[in-house]
């Protein structure tokens, strides 16, 4: 008595159907599966854009020589 059967299901659809009729079930679904698309397709787009801007690598140039914090404390020091 829990479940519902075969028969349960069928009474439940021509009731949709006939409230309904069978080109606006076809239209609710149509539009369904089109939100389902944009969502997957702003899903993806919000991926590609984490995965294109990734934080700028600060590099030494070729002049510039490594600095020890030590060294600079005495640098500052002396002036």
């Amino acid at each position: 008595m829990g479940s519902f059967s075969i028969w349960h299901w069928m009474i439940v659809l021509v009731i949709v159907l006939v409230l309904f009729g069978r080109g606006r079930v076809s239209e609710i679904m149509g539009d369904f599966g089109k939100g389902i698309k944009s969502f997957k397709q702003g899903m993806n787009e919000e991926e590609n854009k984490a995965s294109s801007t990734t934080a700028p690598q600060i590099t030494a140039q070729q002049g510039d020589a490594p600095v020890s914090p030590a060294k600079a404390e005495n640098k500052t020091e002396q002036s």
